[in-house]
């Protein structure tokens, strides 16, 4: 009686592993990916991020999101940038990185429009791009990954009025001519002239997205504002030299201000008051999800299905928030790199 019933247990016990392995097998079969193929590539493919200023704090958690996406996908990584502020430059390292023919390339874009030519010229040679951190919406880029800079700009704006008590004079250093400082921007005045009538913006200006640059011009607006109070900065550099020139001029609390970012110099004024408050962004997001996009591109495993080809359906999301939040000096040492 015990041999029978030991021998219906084995039965019973294969039946069930015959039936787990038949089923998960044919779930793959569906998927047309063996599990081990799917999302996995080799270390000849290389993937490429470009940026510009390529030598500042603010790319490395990008970057290292991008490392973090080419070690679980098996894949390689490179990176290169333009060194200065200069659109000729990363239009040259773009064009000297398609010529390598790489398997993707994520690009965060100097200029809307400069570089829409060469974005496109790419994707015509079968390379997939996608953008992140700044965008150029005119391009064939397959998909933009960043933050929502029109709402980071609005949460400043209010970020602002908390601060000044809703009334006073306010500034923004900024970059005129790039798309997600030029949404920051406009984020910042929309709400500030909707819904706090006592507040007046009464200069936007270019800090040239440089520190003793974004100096200056804060110096040139504290002479002649003498009653400002706030200012708005765009970016980490703009943040750190408006702080140095409100701070030497001992403006300090008077003006309140709110940068972008969290570099170190920028999260040590805020540890230290300068820099009342920075919004982070989700840089490591960027960079993760970037190189995801690219490799789903390149293994045309985005969109999957037999009608992919004729569907106009985007391969893949075209829009991707990745989030911000507003650090303070109660929050500013969750943000500093570990």
């Amino acid at each position: 009686m015990k041999k029978m019933l030991l021998l219906y247990t084995l039965l019973i016990a294969g039946f069930m592993i015959f039936l787990y392995f038949f089923y998960f097998r044919s779930l793959t079969a569906d998927s047309g990916l063996p599990p081990d193929e799917r999302l996995q590539g080799t270390m000849e493919e290389k993937y490429v991020m470009v940026t510009f200023q390529s030598g500042i704090d603010y790319w490395r958690t990008g970057l290292k999101g991008f490392e973090d996406a080419a070690q679980v996908l098996g894949v390689s990584v490179e990176y290169r940038g333009a060194t200065q502020y200069d659109i000729n430059e990363q239009i040259t390292v773009l064009e000297q990185v398609i010529a390598r023919k790489p398997a993707g390339i994520a690009l965060s874009a100097m200029d809307p429009e400069a570089l829409v030519p060469t974005i496109d010229k790419a994707v015509e040679a079968g390379i997939p791009v996608v953008l992140f951190d700044s965008g150029a919406p005119s391009s064939r880029a397959y998909s933009f990954l960043g933050t929502d800079n029109y709402n980071a700009g609005e949460a400043a704006a209010h970020k602002m009025a908390e601060l000044i008590g809703q009334r006073g004079a306010v500034a923004v250093v900024t970059r005129p001519g790039q798309l997600n400082h030029q949404e920051r921007t406009a984020g910042f005045r929309s709400v500030i002239d909707s819904e706090y009538p006592e507040i007046d913006i009464v200069a936007v200006t270019d800090g040239e997205g440089d520190q003793l640059e974004s100096e200056e011009v804060a110096r040139s607006l504290l002479a002649e504002y003498p009653e400002l109070v706030g200012v708005f900065a765009t970016e980490a550099n703009g943040g750190v030299g408006v702080g140095r020139a409100v701070k030497s001029a001992g403006m300090l609390p008077q003006v309140r201000i709110i940068s972008f970012d969290t570099d170190k110099g920028t999260l040590d004024m805020v540890k230290e008051g300068t820099i009342a408050a920075t919004l982070a962004q989700g840089t490591w997001n960027m960079g993760y999800w970037a190189l995801m996009h690219l490799f789903h591109l390149e293994h045309d495993i985005a969109q999957p299905g037999a009608e992919r080809k004729s569907s106009r359906v985007p391969p893949l999301p075209v829009y991707v928030d990745t989030g911000i939040s507003i650090v303070t000096q109660g929050s500013v040492d969750d943000y500093y790199a570990k």
